[in-house]
């Protein structure tokens, strides 16, 4: 059987997390009256998915190996699964090995191509960055670094956003969508410890944050993934007050789980005018 995943937990335990979020109303099945847990039974997942009772006790019990990708999608549908939450259901299923010298595989997040880099410094109009699916910020523009954080002046350990939601005391007074973000920070996380369990730096920024963050804690517990795509963000800097922005995120092909993250204003909106006027206050002086 696989080794263990020490970070992003079990297939059982993922599959007891989510089972217990679903009443059996919104999986299909007749209402059975009060329940003394909630959630589905797993004799119901056990129908819902078309298997015996005693395979999927023996799944949650991790005592079945390597599902096949047919009772994976069948699982996936009986619970409702997104689309991230299957793909982190695949990655705990198939759980990589550790390497004989315990070394991360070939390829790891913070190896970032240069011209990758010089693409997010050419954006001049708009806030940009790229991250790693550990949330460290590997480049970044100058409207960025005026923005979120002062990345420049950071130590690099620092240039991480889930250090940065979780462990700045100042973080809800610059993310004022505060809650959202730790959820879907976490979520991030959620999901890189499933594709690599084993990945040192990984294990210590988790151990950091639960060590630092009941709120962290809190989530880590409650087993959610996300990934980055698109949405709505808020941000307040001291000099130009509350800036709402919609971001895009676009994966760098071939690259390990690199994402290009870009926020823009709407035009004609107040959060043009404050981007333009942040971006005059940090112009660098002519000549330089």
């Amino acid at each position: 059987m696989a080794d263990p995943n020490p970070l992003a937990g079990s297939l059982g335990e993922y599959l007891r997390t989510r089972r217990a979020l679903l009443t059996p109303e919104e999986a299909g099945l007749p209402p059975t009256g009060r329940r003394r847990v909630p959630g589905l039974r797993r004799e119901e997942v056990a129908e819902l998915v078309g298997l015996s009772t005693d395979y999927y006790v023996r799944l949650e019990q991790g005592r079945a190996d390597r599902p096949s990708d047919e009772v994976l999608d069948a699982i996936g549908r009986a619970l409702r699964l997104g689309p991230a939450e299957r793909a982190h259901l695949y990655d705990l299923a198939r759980p990589p090995r550790r390497s004989a010298a315990g070394r991360p595989a070939p390829g790891r997040p913070q190896e970032l191509r240069p011209a990758l880099r010089r693409v997010v410094e050419a954006m001049a109009a708009t806030p940009a960055l790229v991250m790693n699916d550990r949330n460290d910020v590997l480049a970044w523009n100058r409207l960025a670094a005026a923005l979120i954080a002062d990345f420049p002046r950071l130590p690099p350990r620092e240039r991480n956003m889930a250090r940065r939601i979780f462990l700045d005391p100042n973080a809800p007074e610059v993310h004022l969508d505060w809650a959202e973000a730790a959820r879907t920070t976490v979520g991030i996380l959620r999901m890189a410890a499933g594709r690599r369990p084993h990945d040192p730096e990984l294990v210590r920024l988790i151990g950091e944050l639960s060590l630092g963050s009941a709120e962290f804690r809190s989530l880590w517990a409650g087993r959610e993934v996300h990934e980055k795509s698109h949405g709505a963000k808020r941000f307040h800097h001291p000099a130009v007050g509350e800036i709402a922005l919609d971001y895009e995120s676009f994966r760098a092909p071939g690259a390990a789980h690199h994402l290009l993250v870009v926020y823009t204003a709407a035009p004609g909106s107040r959060a043009e005018e404050a981007l333009s006027l942040l971006g005059a206050l940090t112009a660098e002086p002519v000549g330089r």
